[in-house]
């Protein structure tokens, strides 16, 4: 069965010209010209024929002006009808709107043959106009490719396309224009607006050395960035690639429909035949234009428009109300599959957590102020990219950092290196036992990571350094479970007593640390044997990967996540909020109970005006005004999903 799309008196429709239709038909008032002059010729028809009642508007007259109105509508629909025969696929909404008027003049009801055609032109551009509004969000990320790049090349900058940059190279964004690839922050701040790739209307500030992403709108300063993916690769382009391709992901609801629409219409073909001939041997005084005028009247009222069009536009609806929040569906199954969640499995790092270390306490020993601790680390830790270093870098400290000599890394353990004359260790606990350090009790018992610091081989102080939990993450963990998530886990590779801590936190009971990659996909696959059990995996790392391909349901924090973990994902977050997939879990949710309810509404008012037409309680008028009244009632009912406030 064909999706119904735009009515254009130019264009034979089908299934692979779909998505072009939409994009790049209807320009302007073009498109509804031909029903245009189709309603002004049956009007002036009727007032001829009814009002002023010409005695030359009979026979051939009036039949030549009906078929002049009707060939407007009708001709596009017959050509469409004819194509369908001829590729096989006989039975189409095509077919039942062709036999329907043609069989309505051939029984003299000329008025009513052009007007079942007209509404129904008028109906497929009422059903155009909502697709491309129900797909408007989703389309505007299109406008977010950004078209130029001004690369630095010599002394000047060079205006290119930004397929044609490499990685390594500095481009330049003025104030307003947006960012044409992914790279580093060189300038030394960015005021960026970051709503179209992450649902998120507030600027976000980026310091130096930083990442941005391809799409960001500059707004504030001329800022200069140094390339770090090629075009095919940044974020703007994953993006684009996921959104094109989520509509042709069907959902498990849509192909049903599909496949009933290809029984329901031949079915009801036969109906209508046996409705105009099987009473010649039951009815005495059987007329055969009456019954074939009943049979007409069937099969307008059978076409299946409203449901064929009413789902995939609820999903439309649902996709782009999720991409407008910043969540990305790589199609239909996945927004279905979602609301049936019960299990949900959560990484730690990066996806409950910020990924983001910071000093949460500072204990000196005895004999040592804070400060001079806070210094002598931070010589040794200035000249190390690591994220410890850079949480304790951001501490606030009174007076000059010292300079560290001889600095030395011993792997897995920490660093050595001379300041003011002194050695220092700082690292974990392994590192002063190799040098027979002796700690205090307390430090054991403290669950978080630690960093010790040792001065001339004597124990000096630790500071706790912890990852902060994301500000929506307690909330909705609470929140999830009032939804109906039955049981929430946490896995995590981090130390087992931090990931048991981080869980208690937020009120997770099932908790385990210290897993590598196969550990974690084992227990989702012990997790699967349970058959009643659909999973939703969250992570955010290249580690992440097999786990979200495992699990019904895998979804990536799409900002700090890997790109392997997008990749492999079904879902993805572009703010790294976990409260989004609350709005996820209720995006699906009210787009099935729309679709549900354009299923019922459709099946019923049919199942209505088709019976009263068997027997001859229902007019052709009748019928196409409920086929058409279905129709849009479905429409409106299908874009409110990307009106709705509800997350």
């Amino acid at each position: 069965m064909h999706e119904p799309t735009a009515f254009k008196s130019n264009v034979v429709r089908d299934d692979q010209s779909h998505d072009h239709d939409h994009a790049h038909a209807h320009d302007g008032w073009r498109s509804y010209l031909p029903a245009l002059v189709s309603f002004v010729l049956l009007i002036t028809g009727l007032v001829l024929e009814h009002v002023w009642q010409l005695s030359f508007f009979t026979d051939y007259i009036k039949l030549a002006w009906y078929i002049a109105a009707y060939i407007p509508v009708g001709f596009p629909v017959l050509r469409a009808g004819w194509t369908s025969i001829k590729n096989g696929q006989v039975f189409t909404e095509f077919f039942l709107m062709s036999i329907a008027t043609i069989g309505a003049f051939i029984i003299g009801e000329y008025p009513e043959g052009v007007a079942v055609m007209l509404f129904y032109a008028v109906g497929e551009l009422f059903q155009t106009a909502a697709v491309r509004r129900a797909k408007g969000n989703i389309r505007a990320l299109l406008d977010l490719r950004p078209n130029v790049a001004h690369v630095l090349r010599g002394n000047h900058y060079v205006t290119t396309k930004p397929e044609e940059v490499a990685i390594g190279e500095i481009i330049q964004i003025k104030v307003g224009e947006k960012i044409p690839l992914d790279g580093t922050l060189i300038s030394s701040y960015a005021s960026l607006n970051n709503a179209a790739l992450t649902g998120e209307s507030k600027p976000e500030y980026i310091s130096q050395g930083n990442h941005v992403m391809a799409g960001s709108i500059n707004l504030k300063n001329v800022i200069n960035v140094r390339v770090n993916k090629l075009f095919e690769d940044s974020s703007i382009a994953r993006i684009l690639e996921l959104v094109e391709h989520a509509t042709t992901r069907k959902s498990k609801t849509e192909l049903l429909i599909r496949r009933l629409a290809k029984i329901y219409t031949p079915i009801v073909t036969y109906l209508a035949m046996a409705i105009c001939f099987l009473p010649i041997f039951f009815v005495d005084d059987y007329v055969f234009s009456d019954w074939l005028y009943r049979a007409l009247i069937f099969l307008v009222i059978s076409c299946p428009c409203a449901l064929v069009i009413s789902i995939p536009l609820g999903y439309f609806g649902g996709l782009g109300a999720a991409s407008k929040n910043g969540i990305l569906f790589k199609g239909a199954t996945f927004l279905d599959q979602l609301t049936k969640v019960n299990t949900l499995i959560l990484d730690k790092t990066g996806t409950v957590t910020k990924g983001i270390f910071k000093v949460k306490k500072i204990y000196p020993a005895e004999d040592i102020d804070k400060n001079t601790l806070m210094r002598t680390l931070m010589a040794l830790e200035s000249k190390s990219n690591h994220p410890v270093a850079r949480a304790i870098m951001a501490c606030k400290l009174e007076g000059e950092i010292p300079k560290a000599t001889e600095i030395t890394e011993i792997a897995g353990k920490g660093l050595q290196g001379i300041v003011e004359g002194e050695l220092i260790l700082a690292g974990n606990k392994s590192l002063l036992q190799q040098f027979n350090i002796e700690t205090p009790g307390f430090v054991d018992k403290i669950v978080e990571s630690l960093v010790l610091v040792a001065i001339e081989n004597k124990y000096a102080g630790c500071l706790v350094i912890a990852d902060e939990l994301k500000e929506d993450a307690k909330a909705s963990i609470e929140t999830l479970k009032k939804m109906g998530i039955r049981e929430i886990i946490m896995l995590s590779g981090d130390q087992n007593s931090i990931t048991k801590k981080v869980a208690k936190e937020l009120g997770i009971k099932s908790a385990k640390g210290g897993l590598l990659p196969e550990d974690k996909l084992h227990e989702v696959e012990t997790l699967k044997k349970d058959k009643n059990k659909i999973i939703a995996f969250v992570g955010d790392g290249i580690n992440d990967a097999p786990i979200l391909a495992a699990s019904d349901v895998g979804i990536a924090m799409g900002g700090l996540g890997s790109d392997v973990a997008i990749e492999t994902a079904d879902v993805i977050i572009q703010t790294d909020q976990p409260s989004k997939i609350i709005a996820g879990i209720k995006i699906g949710k009210a787009a099935q109970r729309i679709i549900w309810q354009n299923i019922y509404l459709a099946f019923g008012v049919k199942i209505l005006v088709l019976v009263g037409g068997a027997f001859g309680m229902a007019t052709m008028w009748q019928a196409v005004f409920a086929d058409v009244g279905v129709a849009l009632l479905a429409i409106l009912n299908a874009v409110r999903i990307g009106n709705m406030k509800m997350w």
